[in-house]
Parts: structure tokens; C-alpha cells; sequence
């Protein structure tokens, strides 16, 4: 189960998230928005509190990270840029685990 979720997670992080909202997320909470409804979307098809949960968690996560990343990116820190990438999709994997036990159909 657990691949699945990281995969659904990946396709609603990457894949589904446009150039706009990831260029616009670290100054913009539309885009961030836009970024989240889409994530949290796709994250219901493991059930409405999963989804909801986790939407709303992104949102936090993402808005200090996207703009950490921006700083770091604009500083030409390109290390402390991907720390912080690595850091964002930990924590996002992390409460996915933890979250588990909403999930609509049980572990």
C-alpha cells in the first residue's frame, strides 16, 4: 500500500503540478492553492480525511519550503537548495506514513 500512496504522491507533486505553480508557489498563495487542490484531488482516492489531511499539510510544508527553496536558489546556494528539496519530500512522506490510519479502507 505504502508504494502506491508514494506514487500517487508523486504524480500529484510532480507530475500534475505545473510549470505556473511551481515557479509561483514560493510568492504566491493562489498558486499555492491551485498546487494543493490539485494534490489534494488526486489524494482522494484514498478517501475524503486522507486526502484532506495530507492537503492540508502540503500546504503548510510547501509554503515554508517553496520559499526556502526560492532564497536558496536565487542565492546560488544550490546545496542548501536541494537539502531543502530532500527535507520537503521527507516530511511529506512522513506524515503520508503516519496518516495512514485514515485511510478509507484501512491498512
Amino acid at each position: 500500500m505504502i508504494y502506491l500512496i508514494l506514487f500517487v504522491h508523486f504524480v500529484a507533486d510532480f507530475i500534475l503540478q505545473t510549470n505556473k505553480m511551481a515557479t509561483n508557489k514560493s510568492t504566491s498563495t493562489a498558486w499555492l492553492s491551485s498546487h494543493i487542490l490539485v494534490y489534494t484531488l488526486v489524494m482522494s482516492v484514498f478517501g475524503i480525511q486522507y486526502a484532506i489531511v495530507n492537503g492540508l499539510a502540503h500546504f503548510i510544508v510547501d509554503f515554508i519550503t517553496s520559499r526556502l527553496t526560492s532564497y536558496f536558489w536565487k542565492k546560488g546556494d544550490r546545496h542548501k537548495f536541494f537539502i531543502v528539496i530532500g527535507l520537503d519530500q521527507f516530511i511529506h512522506t512522513a506524515v503520508l506514513i503516519a496518516s495512514m490510519p485514515l485511510l478509507a479502507w484501512g491498512i
